[in-house]
């Protein structure tokens, strides 16, 4: 039998989702858990000259860092693997660097970004987000923009994406779509987690769900742990199978331990005045991140919490990366 070190080091490790490593200084927490990709959020709402400032940074990291791939193809994560070093993925939470402007898919693109979601959490261009008083739907804007994206073999992500939005997205979508970082309502019953149809319908593209680290999706009333987190992965599992179930953790900067109590307080504060966020689906900190995976350094705890849960090693596999590799593969081609 191989052992939880054997596995976590063969493994292709994907975090899809992480606000964390804007600030560079926690690139190496990844690293140090033997994670092979990670996608950094380098836009959301922000529009097109915030977001090219922000992908320009990243590049000169890139270029200045040996240690570090950006992603382009599903090879580069391959080839990071290979290498030993940390591939980077650019992901936008939110089409805030599009606007109204389908001709700047091509742009971004071309600069490398691979996974844009469609909303975060507010109504935009696009349709509405789960936060939303309304649920209206995918708009005109959003259709051609899904086949934009399609045709630019850019993933399209529905996270923080409404529910009526969610499904007509994936009806319009001819290519895999994910829920890069969501959770079970089935389990925790709040608008940001995903129902039972809306985690049917992504495995029917051929995409999956990436299940998220945040504590307040993955429990309520007390710390997380690990095994409350599990428990989400095991009810996707079950539901649309093993092939259709990775990781998007979503550390961020704004919670512990990256952030004091009184730090992440502030930002939850901004984030509900701006109406981004709704108390009662982001309730006021204190949060904290499940004991034994407060960092991205601690990843190899997930491998063997899995493995105790019962999951054998090629389905572990799956889950800490071999599927979104998948869906990569299938969206970008080699």
């Amino acid at each position: 039998m191989n052992s939880a070190a054997t596995i976590h080091k063969d493994a292709v490790i994907i975090d899809a989702v992480s606000p964390l490593i804007e600030r560079y200084e926690y690139l190496d927490l990844y690293a140090k858990g033997g994670v092979t990709c990670v996608a950094p959020t380098v836009a959301a709402l922000e529009g097109p000259a915030q977001a090219l400032t922000k992908i320009s940074a990243w590049l000169r990291l890139l270029d200045r860092r040996p240690d570090l791939v950006h992603v382009r193809t599903a090879a580069d994560i391959e080839r990071a693997k290979a290498a030993g070093k940390l591939g980077i993925l650019f992901h936008f939470q939110g089409t805030g660097p599009i606007e109204q402007d389908l001709n700047l898919v091509e742009a971004y693109r071309t600069l490398g970004v691979r996974l844009i979601q469609l909303s975060y959490n507010g109504k935009n261009y696009v349709g509405d987000g789960c936060e939303e008083r309304t649920d209206a739907g995918l708009s005109r804007f959003g259709e051609r923009l899904i086949e934009r994206l399609n045709e630019n073999r850019i993933i399209v992500d529905v996270s923080h994406t409404g529910h009526r939005t969610s499904m007509e997205a994936m009806e319009v979508s001819k290519r895999p779509v994910v829920f890069s970082h969501s959770n079970a309502k089935a389990i925790l019953d709040t608008r940001r987690n995903i129902s039972e149809d809306q985690a049917k319908a992504v495995a029917k593209t051929g995409g999956l769900v990436g299940a998220t680290l945040v504590p307040f999706f993955t429990v309520r009333g007390c710390r997380p742990t690990i095994d409350n987190f599990i428990s989400h992965i095991d009810y996707f599992v079950k539901l649309i199978g093993v092939d259709h179930v990775g990781l998007g953790l979503d550390f961020t900067w704004t919670l512990p331990p990256f952030a004091s109590d009184e730090v992440a307080g502030r930002n939850w504060q901004d984030a509900v005045n701006a109406g981004w966020w709704d108390p009662d689906n982001y309730p006021k900190p204190p949060h904290y991140y499940p004991q034994g995976m407060d960092t991205p350094a601690e990843m190899m705890n997930l491998t063997e919490a899995l493995l105790k849960r019962g999951y054998d090693a090629e389905d572990v596999k799956k889950i800490l990366g071999g599927n979104w590799l998948r869906v990569c593969r299938e969206v970008w081609g080699a």
